[in-house]
């Protein structure tokens, strides 16, 4: 019976699904996953705007398979982390509509409103400028 316990036991820890590790980008931000579709940036200071839209740029390429022209958009702007607890996160996603945004045409604002986008090669140029910091 002890024998089965622990057998059990292990079973069930395999069964448990690890943590999530966090995706780095550059300056060391990380991306993870809120759920299937929308994932969430949280750097490791306040951040600048470039920091957040280079990050979910390169997670969107690197890690979901988005090609150049592919838009990413704000689900929600800057609030508290879902995935850590930090007190500044973004939430994006690559389907707009399959989390109940409506995509927005124009300019970005000065901070991060829901249904802000751009594109995967818009928001990698982000990334030059938060590198040369």
């Amino acid at each position: 019976m002890r024998n089965f316990m622990c057998a059990l036991g292990l079973a069930c820890l395999g069964a448990v699904p690890a943590a999530a590790e966090p995706f780095l980008a550059n300056r060391g931000v990380r991306v993870l996953p809120v759920d299937e579709i929308i994932y969430e940036v949280v750097p490791g200071r306040s951040g600048g705007t470039w920091d957040y839209w280079c990050a979910a740029a390169q997670y969107a390429r690197r890690e979901l398979g988005a090609n150049w022209t592919d838009r990413f958009y704000v689900v929600r702007g800057r609030d508290m982390s879902v995935t850590t607890g930090r007190r500044s996160s973004v939430q994006f996603t690559l389907y707009p509509k399959r989390v109940g945004i409506t995509p927005k045409i124009g300019w970005l604002s000065l901070g991060f409103r829901p249904g802000e986008s751009m594109s995967v090669q818009q928001g990698y140029g982000y990334c030059a400028q938060a590198s040369a910091l």
